[in-house]
This record gives structure tokens, C-alpha cells and sequence, in this order.
């Protein structure tokens, strides 16, 4: 039997891994030692000696050259989390371990965010509670769009952009999307329409942005998108807060006021205390909360064991990490 070890930080270890899947993983694996953290492995990072594979998620330390040396018969780490980046190193690519990585159960949870808050918007239910709150009765006006007939804007097309855009299904709307790095053989088989980011912007009805934080991607969406957005439109951030130039964004929500803004991520995040963001009417904030919640973690979880089974079956991986792949992720 192979031999393995989880590593991740203790309180990650019962969100990730639940009874189910420790019982699973115990059955695949044989865990020679108890589970491990940065902090015992700085201590002793002699007990990685014998690991063949990593079980792991948030919390684990750097697997740099340094840590590696104590692990010559790695072959492979099951993260049960999202970004890898600060996680792998040069090191690690080039000892040619493989990683796979629980992005893809994290993305059915945001595009399921996604959704809700983007038909929310497509209703302007924001607009309208607070309406009715302030008028003590019932309001409405012809503003109202709904999801028939609607266009709804998605920026980059990457996994959870994908999801979201097959969640949209569901609706009666033309879907655009913006991303540098799809053409349109990729994008025509998902029924989605490539154009720039300012018609982006221009043409939606509701927005959800799920571009990674990258050096390219910071600031992306800037003051002069928001401005330009249809009366009683729809922007929804589940991705990076840095995405967005914030105070561009928080002075073009002040002046469209019609405008209505759903953000999971800010920058910083949480917004200082004093944020116009908590204050202004049209600015929904969640705290980063769109991803796997309680229960839903062990999702993750499952995925790494499911991954280990095509792995050790010597099956391509469904979620696997190459260091091309990690250069264009969050």
C-alpha cells in the first residue's frame, strides 16, 4: 500500500476531510504517521522521508526546495483547496510531481452564487426591497427586466465561468463574454458570444466577473465599465476583488445609483471600516463566502480521493495542476 500523509493546517484537516473520506482515504492509503502541519514539519520534517503521496488543503507550507529535500519519494499531492499559488515553486515543477487541486468542486459553488445573484439582479430585487422599505408599500416601475430576453455578461471563461454559463441554461438569455484567451471554437459549443470588455459592459443586463488575480488582471474593470452599464444593470463579483479598480467602482456606484452591485471579494478584503462600501445603497458585500460553505467543503475532499483513484489507476486526472495550467490561475 502507498504511503502517505496529510499536511494541511488542524482546523482545515475536519473541513475538508470528513469522516467519510478519512474512512476512504485510510483504506487507500497507509498513513504511517499522525497528521502533519507547517509547524510539526518545521520541527521534524524527517517524518516526510516516506511519503508517496500528500493529502492536503489550507495551511500547507511552501513546497520549496528546501522542504522538498526531505521528501525524495513525493510523487504526488492531493490538494483539497483552491489556488495553488502560493503552495508550488520552481522546485516542485521540476522534480515533476503531480498535483491536483479541488478548484473544480469550489467552482459548482460559485457559479451557483453566481446565479442566484445574478436572477436576483436581473429582478433588481436590491432596488426594489429597498424601495419598498423606504416607501413603507409597494413600488415599481418598467426598469424591471427579468431574465427573458435579458443579456448576461460573463468575464473569462475559465472554470467557474464555464459552470456559470451552463447554470444559465436554466434562463431565457443571450449570453456574451469577454476573455483574451478564448476563440470562438471554444467558446461556440457553450452558446456564448465573444466581444471586447467595454461592449461587455455596455450590452449586459447583469455582469459576473470571474477573472483570476493576476498582474495582468489587476484593475482590470475600471470606473468608465461601471459608468457605462444600462440603467438598473447588475454587477456581481465572486472572483478578486483586485479585479476591479475599488475606488473607481465606489465612485461610479455613487453616481448610478440605479445601478446595483453584488461583491463577494473586495480589496482589501474586508474593506476598511470606514468603506464607503458598507454605506452605499446599491452595494450588496458578502464576506467571501461564494465558494463551498459547512458541509459543502467535503466536497473537496471527495474530489482529492476520486483523483487519487485515477492517479493510482494510471488515469489522466481530471483536476490535475501543470505549471502552464498554474501560470494563468488565481
Amino acid at each position: 500500500m502507498m504511503k502517505g500523509l496529510f499536511l494541511l493546517d488542524p482546523s482545515s484537516l475536519p473541513r475538508i476531510y470528513g469522516g467519510d473520506e478519512l474512512r476512504d482515504i485510510g483504506a487507500r492509503v497507509d498513513l504511517y504517521a499522525p497528521p502533519q502541519s507547517a509547524e510539526t514539519v518545521a520541527k521534524d520534517p524527517s517524518v516526510l522521508r516516506e511519503a508517496e503521496v500528500l493529502f492536503s488543503g489550507w495551511g500547507i507550507p511552501r513546497l520549496d526546495a528546501a522542504l522538498l529535500s526531505h521528501a525524495p519519494r513525493l510523487k504526488a499531492v492531493f490538494y483539497g483547496a483552491g489556488s495553488l499559488r502560493p503552495v508550488v515553486s520552481d522546485a516542485f515543477w521540476d522534480r515533476g510531481i503531480r498535483v491536483s487541486s479541488a478548484y473544480g468542486s469550489i467552482a459548482v459553488a460559485v457559479a451557483e452564487y453566481a446565479l442566484a445573484w445574478t436572477i436576483v439582479c436581473l429582478k433588481r430585487f436590491p432596488h426594489y426591497a429597498r424601495a419598498t422599505r423606504e416607501a413603507r408599500g409597494f413600488t415599481k416601475d418598467d426598469a424591471l427586466a427579468g431574465a427573458f430576453g435579458s443579456t448576461v455578461g460573463i468575464v473569462s471563461l475559465g472554470m467557474v465561468g464555464r459552470r456559470f454559463r451552463e447554470l444559465l441554461r436554466i434562463l431565457d438569455v443571450k449570453v456574451i463574454a469577454y476573455d483574451p484567451f478564448a476563440t470562438q471554437e471554444t467558446a461556440g459549443p457553450l452558446g456564448v458570444e465573444l466581444c471586447g470588455l467595454e461592449e461587455l459592459f455596455r450590452r449586459a443586463d447583469s455582469v459576473s466577473v470571474h477573472t483570476p488575480w493576476l498582474p495582468e488582471t489587476e484593475n482590470l474593470i475600471r470606473g468608465r465599465h461601471i459608468r457605462s452599464m444600462k440603467p438598473g444593470a447588475g454587477l456581481v463579483n465572486s472572483s478578486r476583488g483586485a479585479v476591479i479598480h475599488e475606488a473607481e467602482m465606489i465612485e461610479a456606484l455613487r453616481d448610478r445609483q440605479d445601478l446595483q452591485a453584488v461583491l463577494d471579494v473586495t480589496h482589501p478584503e474586508p474593506p476598511a471600516p470606514e468603506s464607503p462600501l458598507f454605506s452605499l445603497p446599491n452595494v450588496i458585500l458578502t464576506p467571501h463566502m461564494a465558494g463551498n460553505m459547512g458541509p459543502e467543503v467535503h466536497r473537496q475532499g471527495r474530489t482529492m480521493i476520486e483523483e487519487f483513484d485515477r492517479w493510482s489507476r494510471g488515469e489522466p486526472m481530471q483536476w490535475e495542476i501543470t505549471r502552464e495550467k498554474a501560470a494563468r490561475m488565481a
